[in-house]
């Protein structure tokens, strides 16, 4: 396995897909880098390389030289990314009102004639054409050199690199536009008296609409990581600890394991800790999705920025900083956040050609008018190559898919549903089947004594104090349910003596005078131990999915055992809903035929695979995957690891141990079932608005390119104006960030 790290870059000047694939071809070049994902909405780079491989800087400088000033982002800090768009979105919003101010009286000198006659006569009158015609030129002139300027120095040096982007478009439509109108100011007599017509306003209000798209699409980013935000806001900035047996206020950066805190009524947990003194209730929502609060008492973990209820608690800190279950879920969202998906690869195929694709369209345009067009031929030549250039802008293609990710994975977080990895995203939405582990996972994996009948003449609370003194010197959970059962019913549990574990059949011991034997049908027939009606009755019982054994008093049958590990009770609801989303459910457990079997009846899953050990599981899965079937798998103990890695997706219950969801591709920060049909609604609405984006992306530049280019203009007489064409071109990228924004509204287990 190749020894690697992560680095992640800001990046500036991406405004397009073709932004996105430029900076992701330049750092791939870079030898030593494995994987490159760059995200148009955080404006971001992250880059895999091996851990003897290039520099954080060398990949800076890389992405620098192609164009893209890049920095070292150190620690991924959600506040700071937050406050970086929020002063570019500022930033934006001063350079487009400056720029609207100045378009206004150059768009109502030049098109308020057209729209009231009286008042081109006003202007003829006052001004002359002329001078009108100046004061456009003078006022677009410095709408070019000052708010616009940005989208002539990006789009410039990037033509020079032969590598045009979104802003080469803007520069080399808005210059044709702005030249040809000099033109016609400066040397009129080198055109045709009908096409001296001056196009300052198309420049000018080319230049606004975009920088207005350019600033709404701002605010929408900063929208798509609220959830990001929402949770570091989670953790208080400072707390009560007690140093030097006094109370003091420390910042919460300043805690170190060990530290003892004090958390009164109403407070956020600082850090995670385990209560060392007082009782009260823990609100888990926003870690765990979980509406009702939960118990906490002596011993009890509790996590960081979940909120303290009506008591005072005393806690023992033990997961401070980067290492607290919270800095865990922000680190995990935002790397799923910053992932490519495998549709990605659609867009980047795309966006190789389209930006020189459509500098070749717009001269083609052109041409074809030059050649073929009506009078004034270089007006309508200069107006459709303008249009075709404006309106191909290729931004909503480099937002389609990485928007709808960073919204669908902080709102899954907010529910509880953590993708670990970006590209489960997509890959749970084309899951066929979801195939469960039983214990712990459709179960409680805590048995509970169901059933104990007194057999013969024995009374049942007397065989329930025998039993359970010997099973309570037995270590193992079947064990542990009866000895809990003896202490609720019964007054005393004597101690038991001599006490030896029979492997896989039982145990055995001397209790107040009495030889004491408990186990399964085959060793009560071993010890002849005649248990007449009551196996008949065993068998019925396992029938039902209980683990059924006896116990046997001076060698005699006195009890009828029954222990069952308890039924999820949401499991056979999650199972009819998933059936309802389009999946198969099986069950794929180690447990023995007969139990997993009844459980799996009880719960509506037909599809069965029992008695198999770790490696049985993944073969399981295998099989599956051998006849085309994608797989989910949903486990939460150690012996689930390899499945979980095994799957197309692995789903870890978050209650379970620490290598399960180490494995594991999405994590449920709760035990509820539920959480599985939730990831499975927002991987599935996720991909459906990802779908909608680039369909509207695509489907936006084939229908309007042709538009522009004039195809309408010989039946309809219509012809884009550059104008629209920027309106239109920016009202596609807010389509693209709006649709996204509608994912915050998804709820639990609904797609």
């Amino acid at each position: 396995m190749l020894d690697t790290q992560k680095i992640t870059l800001t990046v500036e000047n991406m405004s397009c897909a073709s932004c996105v694939g430029r900076v992701d071809r330049a750092l791939a070049e870079v030898p030593g880098v494995i994987n490159v994902a760059v995200n148009l909405a955080t404006e971001e780079a992250t880059v895999h390389v091996r851990r003897d491989g290039p520099s954080a800087e060398t990949l800076a400088l890389q992405a620098t030289e192609a164009g893209y000033p890049a920095k070292v982002l150190q620690g991924r800090d959600a506040d700071d990314q937050a406050n970086r768009q929020s002063a570019q979105a500022d930033a934006l919003g001063k350079r487009t009102w400056i720029a609207a101010l100045l378009t206004l009286p150059v768009f109502v000198l030049e098109m308020g004639g057209h729209m009231i006659p009286e008042f081109h006569h006003f202007i003829a009158r006052t001004l002359g054409t002329t001078q009108s015609w100046w004061i456009q030129a003078l006022l677009t002139t410095g709408i070019l050199l000052g708010p616009g300027r940005m989208f002539y120095v990006a789009g410039v040096s990037a033509l020079r690199k032969g590598a045009p982007d979104m802003n080469s478009l803007v520069a080399v439509g808005t210059s044709a536009a702005y030249g040809y109108s000099l033109c016609v100011l400066l040397a009129p007599e080198l055109l045709p008296a009908a096409a001296q017509v001056v196009y300052f306003e198309a420049a000018a209000v080319i230049i606004t609409f975009i920088l207005l798209g350019r600033w709404l699409e701002a605010r929408a980013k900063g929208k798509t990581g609220a959830a990001i935000r929402s949770l570091l806001k989670l953790q208080p900035k400072t707390a009560q600890v007690l140093r030097g047996g006094v109370a003091q206020t420390v910042a919460v950066d300043e805690i170190v394991p060990g530290d003892i805190i004090l958390l009164r009524p109403g407070e956020r947990v600082p850090v995670d800790a385990v209560v060392t003194e007082g009782a009260s209730h823990i609100d888990e929502s926003m870690i765990t999705g979980e509406p009702m609060p939960v118990e906490k008492s002596l011993g009890d973990p509790v996590t960081a920025g979940t909120i303290n209820g009506p008591g005072s608690l005393r806690l023992d800190a033990k997961r401070v900083g980067a290492d607290t279950v919270l800095a865990g879920i922000i680190r995990m969202v935002q790397d799923a956040q910053g992932a490519k998906l495998p549709i990605q690869a659609l867009v980047d195929r795309v966006t190789l050609w389209f930006v020189p694709a459509v500098l070749g369209l717009a001269a083609l345009t052109v041409m074809i008018w030059l050649a073929f067009g009506p009078e004034p031929v270089v007006s309508h030549a200069l107006v459709a190559g303008v249009a075709v250039l404006i309106i191909a802008c290729p931004c909503a293609m480099g937002l389609a898919t990485p928007t709808s990710i960073m919204v669908a994975t902080g709102r899954a977080a907010e529910l509880g549903v953590l993708f670990r990895k970006g590209d489960a995203l997509q890959a749970l939405a084309d899951v066929d089947l979801i195939a469960f582990d039983k214990t712990g996972t459709l179960t409680k994996g805590e048995p509970v004594l169901t059933d104990f009948s007194a057999l013969g003449d024995f009374d049942r609370a007397h065989a329930l104090a025998l039993v359970a003194a010997v099973e309570a010197r037995v270590e193992h959970p079947v064990a542990g349910a009866i000895v809990e059962a003896a202490h609720v019913d019964v007054a005393h549990v004597p101690e038991a003596r001599d006490v030896t574990a029979l492997s896989g059949l039982g145990a055995r011991g001397a209790v107040d005078g009495h030889m004491v034997l408990v186990g399964s049908d085959r060793l009560m027939q071993e010890k002849g131990i005649d248990l007449g009606d009551a196996l008949g009755q065993g068998h019925a019982l396992a029938a039902q999915g209980k683990t059924v054994f006896f116990a046997a008093i001076d060698g005699k049958p006195a009890a009828l055992i029954a222990v069952s590990d308890q039924i999820k009770p949401n499991a056979a609801d999650v199972v009819a809903k998933l059936r309802e989303q389009g999946r198969r459910v099986a069950m794929i457990t180690g447990d023995k035929h007969e139990t997993a079997e009844a459980v799996a009846a009880r719960i509506g899953i037909d599809e069965v695979v029992a008695g198999v050990m770790p490696q049985g599981k993944t073969a399981a899965l295998e099989t599956f995957r051998s006849a085309g079937i994608k797989v989910a798998f949903v486990g939460d103990g150690i012996n689930d690891a390899p499945a979980l890695a095994r799957a197309d997706v692995g789903i870890a219950i978050g209650s379970g141990t620490d290598i399960a969801i180490g494995a594991a591709d999405v994590v449920l920060m709760s035990g509820d079932l539920r959480g599985v049909s939730t990831a499975l609604s927002v991987s599935q609405a996720a991909m459906r608005n990802i779908r909608q984006n680039l369909f509207w992306a695509f489907a936006y530049n084939t229908a309007l390119i042709p538009v522009a280019a004039g195809v309408l203009y010989a039946s309809l007489g219509l012809l884009l104006s550059p104008q629209l064409a920027a309106g239109a071109m920016a009202l596609s990228s807010l389509f693209v960030l709006s649709n996204a924004l509608r994912l915050r509204g998804l709820k639990r287990g609904i797609a």
